[in-house]
């Protein structure tokens, strides 16, 4: 009788493309409004959650930079937010609007942080995550979201609205053009001026 070796091979789980996942990678100016909404009917803390994804959209902030974000980068008074950028990105400042004024002055506290839990600890990555998911399904949009999402939407946004990829670069903190140039080649928009038919 002979002894049977394991045959069991090494085998490498493969993440599936984000296609598998979703049909985009961005979300539309509507599908944000209607997660801001959702977020806002959400639970006790509806207004923070409403706001950190309405920053993170307008501003294209990442996770990292949403959760770390303190209230001596915001200047409530002259409408500005200074962006510290996270993985070596070039820092900025941008305008604060009226919606994001008005979202932002019921959150201020004692904190040095802009986003905090009930126990007044700064809120996570992992937390943003999960809000973010769970708010996408209460809005009932069509495929799952995640908080990188709204970061391609800024992009995509921008770069319909006519915004050359310098320009996006620049308020993306993107120091290589490379990492900009996917929003100017999804832009259906910027074409349509140019006669045609």
């Amino acid at each position: 009788m002979t002894e049977a070796t394991p045959s069991t091979a090494n085998r490498t789980l493969r993440r599936l493309p984000n296609s598998a996942y979703r049909p985009r990678e961005y979300l539309t100016e509507a599908e944000v409004d209607r997660l801001i909404d959702a977020a806002r009917k959400r639970g006790r803390n509806g207004a923070r959650d409403a706001a950190a994804i309405l920053l993170a959209y307008r501003h294209g902030l990442r996770a990292q930079e949403l959760c770390q974000l303190r209230w001596a980068q915001v200047d409530l008074r002259h409408g500005r937010l200074h962006v510290n950028r996270a993985k070596g990105g070039a820092e900025s400042v941008h305008p604060l609007r009226g919606p994001e004024l008005r979202a932002l002055r019921p959150l201020q506290g004692s904190s040095p942080y802009v986003f905090i839990t009930e126990a007044g600890t700064p809120v996570t990555t992992a937390w943003f995550l999960r809000m973010v998911q769970r708010t996408g399904r209460a809005a009932k949009l069509a495929f799952q979201v995640h908080p990188h999402m709204l970061r391609h939407s800024t992009g995509y946004k921008l770069a319909n609205d006519g915004h050359d990829t310098r320009s996006l670069a620049h308020y993306l903190g993107h120091r290589n053009l490379q990492s900009t140039a996917r929003y100017t080649a999804l832009a259906p928009d910027r074409f349509a001026k140019s006669g045609g038919d």
